[in-house]
């Protein structure tokens, strides 16, 4: 057997050269500031609908505080926000102390692990850390610090979020899945996508913020890692309502990375190929602020592709008449938060004091 029709044998084969005959429709070809406006007002609209933003419902927050606990220098909250008729998010609200109200404010998506608490400093089994932890390194406490109100939900699919398959019988061999995988599969079952779902989560959520007189949504950013990388690029792409975003530990390309290797199935959505690749999408976010780490030992997110996409979004930056470029904090390490560079580009992105009209 010749080596054509080894490669041939394999059903990917086929959906590669599918994959790259695809002139996606709603790629960004834009050569000037003006088209390329028109082109995010076209595009944003046909990638909300293909994730599903107009499908699912919504609801009022309703808000309901759980808990209040005094860190010293910080206190988080605990609360809870009606997100859908159906579906209710919990929330930790860290405030910084002898800061002066209205706070600007920024969402904090953490990635695949045991949830929110894992950011917030709390242990899995519920008790109270004193230092950071993890590849999450407690991040949001990070941002508290430098004088931002913090909002940290817990994500569809993990925590508290988690499917109960406590209906399956597993004596004659029913086996749970992975609550991600189980969504994300009845999602698409459904045609739309997690990622919809978290989008649509993280909008309520500002919905939400803009209702506190303690903080000011005007100066509103964003920073996850992983799949709360994935949650940040895509809801700062179609929600304009945040200014600037930190993205850890995602950013580089389908091909390469999500298409390329083991991801979880709450990264993919049905049909994406229309909107090109993660670059295109980057035409979302420009002008506005993004900061990108990428560890150079990142295994599920390549650094040469993480590179080029980079290069790609300075090229678009350019296009909308900006002279901005995408920083980057490319350290030496693995899947994880840096932090070196990400709380000063929060703090010089959103004005620590409300600018006066």
């Amino acid at each position: 057997m010749n080596s054509r029709t080894k490669r041939d044998l394999q059903p990917a084969t086929e959906l590669w050269k599918m994959f790259d005959s695809i002139k996606p429709k709603y790629a960004f070809k834009a050569k000037n500031a003006i088209s390329a406006r028109n082109w995010q007002k076209a595009t944003r609209k046909a990638l909300a609908e293909k994730i599903g933003l107009g499908v699912i419902p919504k609801a009022s927050a309703n808000p309901q505080k759980l808990e209040s606990v005094d860190k010293k220098d910080y206190i988080r909250e605990k609360i809870l926000i009606r997100t859908g008729p159906n579906c209710v998010m919990p929330v930790y609200i860290l405030l910084p102390k002898n800061t002066p109200r209205p706070l600007p404010v920024v969402i904090a998506y953490h990635g695949h692990g045991y949830g929110v608490k894992d950011i917030v400093g709390i242990w899995d089994d519920g008790n109270e850390r004193n230092s950071p932890d993890g590849y999450h390194k407690d991040f949001a406490i990070e941002i508290c610090r430098k004088g931002f109100a913090v909002a940290a939900p817990e994500i569809s699919c993990f925590g508290e979020r988690q499917t109960d398959f406590s209906y399956l019988n597993t004596t004659i061999g029913q086996h749970a899945a992975s609550t991600c995988t189980h969504s994300a599969m009845l999602a698409f079952h459904l045609g739309i996508s997690v990622v919809g779902l978290r989008v649509h989560d993280g909008m309520r959520l500002v919905d939400y913020l803009e209702t506190r007189k303690d903080m000011d949504v005007s100066r509103l950013g964003a920073m996850g890692i992983s799949g709360g990388g994935m949650n940040t690029f895509f809801s700062t792409c179609l929600d304009t309502r945040i200014k600037a975003c930190v993205v850890s530990g995602y950013y580089s390309s389908f091909r390469d990375s999500v298409l390329a290797m083991f991801h979880c199935p709450c990264n993919f959505v049905p049909g994406l190929v229309e909107f090109g690749e993660m670059q295109d999408l980057f035409g979302l976010i420009a002008p506005r602020p993004m900061l990108v780490e990428a560890g150079t030992y990142d295994s599920i997110f390549p650094i040469s592709a993480v590179r080029k996409s980079v290069s790609r979004a300075n090229e678009i930056y350019r296009i909308f008449g900006s002279d901005r470029k995408v920083e980057t904090d490319y350290f030496e390490g693995r899947h994880r938060i840096s932090g070196v560079k990400a709380y000063d580009f929060l703090k010089n992105n959103l004005p620590q004091t409300r600018q006066i009209k």
